[in-house]
């Protein structure tokens, strides 16, 4: 097997404490800008609802003489953003009366009417509230259903505890991710959530086989003086290098899509780099190093039992 790392023996459960910390604080700052009033996830017209354009004018135009024109049409809040380059940009409109033609009629005369330059309309999508919410739904649905899945999988093949620990490192993924596009002010929709869900299947692989050695060296028995963790610890550094040679291969291909996708993917991309970063980590510093602390607990509690009864 092609290896990038020799033999290692880093201390990965040794610092589980402070990777915990780490994963905290990540969690606690991307949970609190999701919830924080005016800050929030940013809602794509899949979810929010509205009417979205895509404009391309024959010359660069501001910001600020598009949102101009709009407020003398009165269509309620509207978000206008920069595609790609000055003469290119998404106007979404959170109009939910009328219709399509009417909505996007009344865009362009305003803009016109303000003699702004030529444009040509490249997008025109509508999606009315009601199917924004449903859509809301049905993407928490299947997120829930694969975590639900996974689960159960994880549990038959190896035990329960190893099916919490893995889907407690899928929502620690899936938080972090969320938490970074709430930061950066980046839009949720259909495309992110496909990205979502790949995390969460990408996540899921790393950490089986992880899973999988430690499973292969419990069976070998604990040799004396051994204790769970150092075999624990054993089994990640010896698919370490194969952990990191699948992650960097996929994130490069996929910097290479983030660069160079267009805006279109930007998006989609950037939650495939986070994911793919935050996937690793937590195969290595949340799923394993959960069991370790998992089963010190039983332990704990078992011979707490055992103290009461002979008392």
């Amino acid at each position: 097997m092609l290896r990038i790392l020799g033999d290692t023996n880093y201390d990965f459960i040794g610092k589980r404490r402070g990777a915990y910390l780490l994963s905290l604080i990540f969690i606690v700052v991307g949970v609190g800008s999701i919830l924080m009033p005016g800050v929030g996830l940013r809602y794509g017209i899949d979810f929010a609802g509205g009417t979205l354009l895509q404009l391309r004018f024959a010359e660069p135009v501001r910001v600020e003489a598009i949102r101009a024109a709009l407020v003398e049409v009165q269509l309620g809040e509207s978000v206008i953003q920069q595609f790609g380059d000055p003469q290119e940009y998404l106007i979404r409109v959170a109009a939910a009366g009328g219709r399509l033609e009417e909505v996007s009629g009344r865009v362009t005369g305003a803009l016109q009417g303000k003699g702004l330059p030529g444009f040509e309309i490249r997008r025109l999508e509508f999606v009315g509230p009601q199917v924004g919410r449903d859509l809301q739904l049905q993407a928490l649905q299947a997120v829930a259903w694969g975590v639900v899945g996974i689960l159960i999988y994880t549990a038959i093949r190896f035990d329960f505890k190893g099916g919490v620990a893995a889907v407690i490192a899928l929502l620690h993924d899936v938080l972090v991710t969320l938490g970074a596009f709430s930061l950066t002010g980046r839009e949720l929709n259909l495309p992110v959530l496909a990205a979502l869900l790949t995390i969460v299947g990408y996540s899921i692989n790393d950490t089986i086989v992880v899973f999988d050695r430690i499973r292969e060296n419990r069976g070998k028995g604990i040799r004396k003086g051994q204790t769970l963790a150092d075999v624990i610890n054993a089994s990640i550094n010896q698919t370490l290098s194969r952990t990191l040679l699948t992650s960097l291969t996929v994130f490069l291909v996929i910097a290479v899509l983030y660069l160079f996708g267009g805006e279109v993917l930007r998006d989609f991309s950037f939650a495939l780099l986070v994911g793919v970063i935050t996937g690793t980590y937590s195969s290595v510093f949340v799923a394993a190093p959960l069991i370790v602390d998992w089963e010190a607990w039983a332990e704990a509690r078992a011979r707490g039992r055992k103290a009461v009864a002979k008392a």
